[in-house]
């Protein structure tokens, strides 16, 4: 991915994406985005990497060794601080849908932050919302003020986020309205995409912002807009 289609990404939303993905594979039915609804720290803002995968719990102390604890947890920041930039925390709660433990506040956001890392997706908890760094989103499950008995369970395996399989290495697109893995082929094509799916949506939308429209100005717009999209 290169830099101009990264900070293509940046700038527009997920549902944009979701709706070029599809332009470029020329049907509906892309189905690799999050299900239901997600909170945002950053509201206006789209954070686009590729996924480094974990699982944590917090409902239960962990019953392992503590020294095997803090060693997955070490691993767990190297692996984080090492993956190929940009990067993207994909972290799995296991305690989901009844995660109580906020493993995102302002101490790990801090940290990820400064491994270079450009947000983090989660089916969990975040809580310090008025702490947070700026420019590291997390895209979360709830928010909760306690970190509970919180503990790395896995490193690097696949994890299941609201519904999305998400393994290491996947690109991820998340906002407010969550997130999706944008699909290796279509990559070459989202840019162009992109373009043609806002060019097409503007046949609509400047004249239904336009004074005096009416049914008549929106029966002609419809038109075009069917046309551009044969």
């Amino acid at each position: 991915m290169n830099q101009d289609l990264l900070a293509l990404l940046r700038r527009v939303d997920t549902p944009t994406v979701c709706n070029a993905i599809e332009v470029v594979q020329g049907r509906r039915g892309f189905s690799a985005f999050t299900r239901g609804t997600m909170i945002c720290t950053e509201p206006g803002t789209a954070v686009v990497g590729y996924a480094m995968t974990a699982q944590i719990a917090a409902v239960a102390p962990p019953t392992e060794p503590a020294d095997v604890i803090r060693a997955r947890r070490m691993a767990y920041y190297r692996a984080m601080h090492d993956a190929p930039k940009p990067s993207i925390a994909v972290i799995e709660d296991l305690d989901w849908p009844h995660a109580i433990g906020a493993y995102w506040g302002e101490i790990n956001t801090t940290v990820h932050k400064g491994f270079g890392m450009s947000g983090a997706l989660t089916n969990g908890v975040v809580r310090d919302l008025g702490d947070l760094p700026a420019g590291f989103p997390v895209i979360a499950g709830s928010v909760g003020p306690s970190h509970g008995f919180v503990h790395v369970r896995s490193v690097g395996e696949p994890v299941r986020i609201f519904g999305l399989a998400v393994k290491a290495g996947d690109l991820i697109h998340a906002d407010r309205h969550g997130a999706l893995i944008i699909p290796p082929e279509t990559v070459p094509h989202l840019a162009d995409a992109i373009a043609r799916l806002q060019a097409t949506e503007r046949l609509i939308l400047d004249p239904a912002r336009a004074a005096g429209f009416d049914f008549t100005a929106f029966e002609a717009a419809w038109g075009a807009f069917e046309k551009a999209r044969t």
